[in-house]
């Protein structure tokens, strides 16, 4: 029987940072891959990891900025990974399995976000390439490091409200929206976490997909800031504004922390997280942007998403299992 998608109030808040969930805990016996690992929330989910003993594999499309933003941070290693590149996953993956390690932590945390449209691969749109598919081969890649006991964290969005997966146009060949490719994106990632944690339970893994809340980092990159200004998030003259609804990097990152080593998930699975617990469905007839839309957590479209993922990148380690 699927787990239930409602709260369990873990005592944690949306002020909760990422070092107070592993307050008092010792990983040091835990490896984790977080991808993105150098930047924005992934840096802060390294940082947390770290001090708390984790060996982090930090996963970088720009090795030497990673080099750059780790710099001060022991116990970790860096690793080139172009998640828009299926021949940069599979050298990646070559690469960790052949250290023949095992995999306790998996974080997805590299993303792009409202990119101007671009296309990557044979032509897929790049948020979806990137966010979704990216993630989605590198997974099953590294399943054989994965099994037997882990946890995979997929960080999606309360972007994905804004768009359900577009079967008919899934790379807006049709006319191109930024913020609609966001969220459709975002909607795989819940679903990859859905679908993964479907077939991987028999074999010790489990998934989760989060929210990490609102949060100024680099993922803003390709925003102009008179967008961001329009938004509320920017003043005038260019400076974060005091809207009590963003989280601190620190606080963004620990979501995907805490369902990465929390306890609490013992026995639980492909659920969407946010605010460190675990999120009620929205089903009401407008999006409140809170908790997860019914169709990012639908299994069916779980599975159907898994198949075609497995067509479009040739990759799949669940040939036989995906039938359930």
């Amino acid at each position: 029987m699927p787990d239930k998608q409602s709260p369990i109030r873990s005592g944690f808040t949306a002020a909760t940072t990422a070092a107070e969930i592993l307050e008092g805990r010792d990983l040091s016996n835990f490896t984790a891959i977080v991808t993105g690992g150098h930047s924005g929330l992934g840096l802060e989910t390294t940082r947390a990891l770290t001090g708390a003993g984790a060996r982090v594999i930090v996963a970088a499309r720009n090795v030497q900025a990673a080099r750059e933003k780790l710099s001060d941070m022991t116990n970790i290693e860096i690793e080139k990974l172009d998640l828009a590149d299926l021949a940069s996953i599979h050298r990646f993956a070559q690469r960790f399995l052949e250290s023949h390690r095992h995999i306790d932590i998996l974080i997805g945390s590299a993303a792009i976000m409202a990119c101007p449209e671009t296309r990557v691969g044979p032509g897929w749109e790049a948020q979806f390439a990137t966010n979704h598919l990216g993630h989605y081969a590198l997974i099953n890649l590294l399943w054989p490091a994965l099994k037997g006991g882990s946890r995979v964290v997929a960080v999606s969005s309360a972007g994905h409200h804004w768009s359900d997966i577009r079967w008919d146009d899934l790379h807006f060949d049709d006319g191109y929206d930024k913020w609609l490719a966001y969220g459709q994106s975002k909607t795989a990632v819940a679903l990859l976490a859905l679908q993964l944690d479907q077939l991987g339970q028999k074999d010790g893994v489990r998934a989760f997909s989060v929210h990490p809340g609102k949060i100024l980092t680099p993922l803003q990159r390709h925003l102009p800031q008179e967008e961001m200004i329009a938004a509320g998030w920017l003043d005038q003259n260019g400076a974060p504004t005091a809207d009590p609804s963003f989280k601190t990097p620190q606080q963004g990152a620990a979501t995907q922390v805490w369902a990465a080593t929390s306890p609490q998930l013992d026995g639980k699975g492909g659920l969407y997280c946010e605010d460190c617990d675990i999120a009620a469905l929205d089903e009401g007839e407008q999006s409140s942007l809170v908790g997860v839309r019914p169709y990012a957590a639908d299994r069916q479209q779980a599975k159907r998403l898994w198949a075609l993922s497995a067509q479009l990148t040739g990759v799949n380690s669940f040939e036989a299992s995906n039938e359930r």
